[in-house]
């Protein structure tokens, strides 16, 4: 009998298979998770062990960075965050909880404008004019499909977790499918009548590109933004939180205090009206402790 540790790389029908220094090994976990109520997850660090009769059982988890999307990745170092022009609508909406939320799970991203080619004219043009504001506080943009191509597999350190996300229906899996050409990752029809994708994606598995691994995730319409506490949630707007050091008190809301960096900002245009609107509709959906009706 001996142990090995590994990552888990795929899960699918109840077995989890975790690449190690000997190559890929198909395990099942120990009844003890259940006893303990834990569930290994796609991106875990494990340690296996091996019988004599070579039957391999996952036996430990871990520590883990975080944990992130149904079905779960864990230790995600990266998002990259498909978001479509059109089929569905392009929405700043969307796209502000998106960055809310994987903001408060403290993990970076990086965002990938897809379709393009389905929207021509003043309607993308406003887009990419939009979607410069978020390049200028901090986020990596990408609206060409080649720059993506050639420029993530680069960006992928050694040892790094990246996991596609986004609205169901961006285009995720044919992306994901363009990246790693050995996926074979099942693309599905958008379902006209509610403007939104099928969740097309049957399982979760890690792929090997650039010096690390990229996920493929069912997509999401909506995130539950209601577990942040209220006080915290301007921390989590990048351009606010570097702006909140020249607020006169400390711990502003940006609401009506006096001397408030932020506000200023606003009225100066340095800051979108859009951002900060965004800002205030998730004050209200958390002191409400609700989504919002129309993303139900």
């Amino acid at each position: 009998m001996k142990l090995a540790e590994g990552i888990v790389v795929g899960l699918i029908a109840g077995y989890y298979d975790v690449e190690t220094a000997a190559g890929i090994i198909r395990t099942r976990a120990r009844g003890v998770f259940r006893q303990k109520k834990q569930k290994p997850a796609v991106g875990d660090r494990v340690e296996i062990q091996i019988d004599d009769q070579g039957m391999s059982y996952l036996v430990k988890i871990l520590p883990r960075l975080n944990r992130i999307g149904r079905p779960a990745v864990a230790n995600v170092s990266h998002i990259l965050l498909v978001i479509s022009a059109v089929e569905p609508d392009f929405s700043l909406e969307l796209l502000d909880r998106f960055l809310t939320f994987f903001s408060w799970q403290k993990v970076k991203v990086t965002i990938y404008l897809s379709k393009t080619d389905l929207l021509k004219g003043d309607k993308l043009a406003k887009i990419k004019e939009d979607l410069a504001y978020y390049q200028k506080i901090g986020y990596p943009v990408f609206t060409d499909y080649h720059d993506v191509e050639v420029k993530i597999p680069q960006m992928i350190k050694e040892g790094q977790i990246w996991t596609l996300a986004g609205q169901s229906g961006a285009g995720k899996s044919t992306l994901l499918n363009h990246l790693k050409k050995d996926a074979n990752q099942v693309t599905g029809a958008i379902s006209a009548s509610l403007n939104r994708g099928k969740h097309t994606t049957r399982k979760v598995e890690l792929f090997k590109l650039g010096e690390g691994f990229l996920a493929d995730t069912p997509g999401f319409s909506s995130i539950d933004l209601t577990p942040i506490k209220l006080n915290e949630l301007c921390n989590y707007f990048v351009e606010f939180k570097r702006a909140s050091s020249k607020c006169k008190f400390r711990g502003c809301q940006h609401l009506k205090e006096p001397g408030c960096e932020v506000k200023k900002l606003l009225e100066e245009g340095q800051i979108m009206q859009h951002r900060y609107d965004d800002y205030l509709a998730m004050r209200t959906e958390i002191s409400e402790g609700r989504l919002p009706e129309y993303l139900k």
